[in-house]
C-alpha cells in the first residue's frame, strides 16, 4: 500500500480499480449515478461510497488523503458536443478545485477527452493551472492513448497530474508498454462461447485494435459503439456497432456480430470478475465512460513514486475519521 486516495465522479470504477493495482486504498469513492454506485458495492463492498452530487460534497471529510482522482464529466470540452466549457452546467472543474482546496492531498489526478486542449480552453486551463499554483501545486497535462498502455482501443484522454512542489520533480509519466491484442485475439473466446462457427473466420477478420468506445448519455437512446465513423470502423473489424447485443453469436449465427456488455468491458480493460449493475443499457453506458484501469494504473503508479520519495504520517482508510472541521 503507497498511500490512501478519495475518487471523483467515480463511475464504474475504473480509475478505481487502476489506483487500486498501483497500491492505492481507497479511503472514500464519490458517485451521483445510482447504477455506477451499486456497481461500485457490487464488486467492493469494504469500499465507502458517497451517491450525491460532487457540487454538494464536503471534501473537509478527508483531510489528510495522498491522492484526489476523478474524471470530471467530458461533454463541455468534447468534440462530440458545443464545447461550451466552463459556461456548461456539467463542469465539474469548480467543484473539484473546491475539494482540493478542502483537501490539499500529496497529488491530484484528473482524466477529461482530449478536447479540453483546445485553442479555445487555452484561457480556462491556465484558470485551472493558476487555482493549483497557489494551493502549492505544480501542475502538467499529457495526452496518453489507452493502446500505449495495453488496452485494445484507440482512446486519446487527457491526464492532468498536480503534485505538491517537493514531489513535482519526482515526477516521470508512465513509458509506453509496447504492443497490444488485436480485437479478434481479445475477444475470440467470447465470441465463440456460445458454439458461433464462424468464429475463426470473424478472428482473422478482427485484425486490429478497437475505435475509441463511448457510453453515451442519459439524453440520446439505446447503447450503440458511437456515431457514423465510429460504426464504420467497427465494421472494418466485422462488429455491427448499431447496438449491443444480450448474448454472443449462436452456432449458426449468420452476418456480423454485435458486442456484448462484457465483450466491451473487457476492450476498456476491466477484468471479466467485474460486474455491472443494471440493465444492458445503463451496463453499457457505466462501460463506455470508464477510465480504462491500466491507463490508470500506470499513471497512478508514477505518482505512487513521486510521492514515495518523501513518506508522510498517514492514517488507516478502514477506520478513516473525519478531520475536525
Amino acid at each position: 500500500m503507497v498511500g490512501y486516495s478519495l475518487e471523483l465522479c467515480a463511475g464504474a470504477g475504473g480509475q478505481a480499480l487502476g489506483l487500486e493495482r498501483a497500491g492505492f486504498e481507497h479511503a472514500g469513492l464519490v458517485e451521483i449515478d445510482p447504477h455506477a454506485c451499486n456497481t461500485l458495492r457490487l464488486n467492493r463492498p469494504s469500499w465507502t461510497i458517497h451517491e450525491e452530487d460532487l457540487n454538494h460534497f464536503d471534501g473537509r471529510l478527508y483531510r489528510g488523503v495522498d491522492l484526489l482522482a476523478g474524471g470530471f464529466p467530458c461533454p463541455p470540452f468534447s468534440i462530440a458536443g458545443k464545447q461550451l466549457g466552463p459556461d456548461d452546467e456539467r463542469d465539474l472543474f469548480p467543484a473539484g478545485l473546491r475539494i482540493v482546496d478542502e483537501i490539499r492531498p500529496r497529488a491530484v489526478m484528473i482524466e477529461n477527452v482530449r478536447g479540453i486542449l483546445s485553442p479555445a480552453f487555452e484561457s480556462y486551463r491556465a484558470h485551472i493551472d493558476e487555482r493549483l499554483s497557489k494551493m502549492g501545486y505544480i501542475t502538467q497535462w499529457k495526452l496518453l492513448n489507452a493502446a500505449d498502455y495495453g488496452v485494445s482501443q484507440l482512446r486519446p484522454r487527457v491526464i492532468i497530474v498536480a503534485l505538491k512542489r517537493q514531489y513535482a520533480s519526482e515526477f516521470e509519466w508512465p513509458r509506453p508498454e509496447g504492443r497490444v491484442p488485436t480485437v479478434g485475439r481479445l475477444l475470440a473466446d467470447l465470441m465463440g462461447s456460445r458454439g458461433w462457427s464462424g468464429v475463426q473466420e470473424w478472428r482473422k477478420r478482427a485484425n486490429g485494435i478497437a475505435p475509441t468506445v463511448v457510453g453515451g448519455s442519459k439524453k440520446h437512446g439505446g447503447p450503440d459503439l458511437g456515431p457514423t465513423r465510429a460504426r464504420k470502423a467497427w465494421a472494418s473489424l466485422g462488429v455491427d456497432g448499431l447496438g449491443i447485443a444480450d448474448h454472443p453469436p449462436g452456432e449458426d449465427f449468420v452476418g456480423m456480430p454485435r458486442l456484448t456488455v462484457r465483450m466491451v468491458a473487457r476492450v476498456q480493460g476491466f477484468p471479466d470478475t467485474w460486474g455491472f449493475w443494471g440493465k444492458k443499457t445503463a451496463s453499457y453506458r457505466q462501460v463506455g465512460n470508464a477510465f480504462p484501469p491500466p491507463v490508470a494504473s500506470a499513471v497512478a503508479t508514477a505518482i505512487s513514486k513521486a510521492i514515495a520519495s518523501k513518506p508522510a504520517v498517514r492514517r488507516s482508510s478502514k477506520s478513516w475519521q473525519p478531520a475536525m472541521i
